[in-house]
């Protein structure tokens, strides 16, 4: 009778576990990733708000001047 080995299941195991391997070491690849464009968008967010309060301070200036050159309309 033909001796029954684990073998053929070993070696697909050992495939599976490779394939395991490589699939977190993309997952990790991309999560780095990830976690690069979370700081480029948070550097966005804030030059945007820093952006924001500049302008609103030349808004604030700009109405300044022309109230003092009466330039401003009088109905509001």
């Amino acid at each position: 009778m033909a001796e029954v080995t684990n073998e053929p299941v070993l070696e697909g195991l050992k495939g599976v576990q490779s394939s395991m391997a490589d699939l977190k070491a993309g997952q990790h690849e991309v999560k780095s990733e990830l976690q690069a464009i979370r700081g480029h968008m948070l550097a966005l967010q804030t030059d945007i708000n820093n952006l924001y309060t500049s302008v609103s301070g030349v808004e604030s200036r700009l109405e300044r001047v022309e109230r003092r050159l009466n330039l401003t309309d009088q109905t509001q």
